[in-house]
């Protein structure tokens, strides 16, 4: 394992979690206000 795989394998790890972070962020907005849009 040199330098460069291991910065590589960071910047995905990064890249991964900040998508994922975005789309649940996204998901519980959209469940929220669906949630609130649904007040019957």
């Amino acid at each position: 394992m040199d330098y460069g795989w291991m910065s590589h394998a960071l910047l995905w790890l990064i890249g991964l979690m900040s998508i994922g972070a975005t789309l649940g962020a996204l998901g519980a907005l959209w469940s929220m206000g669906r949630s609130n849009y649904r007040k019957d």
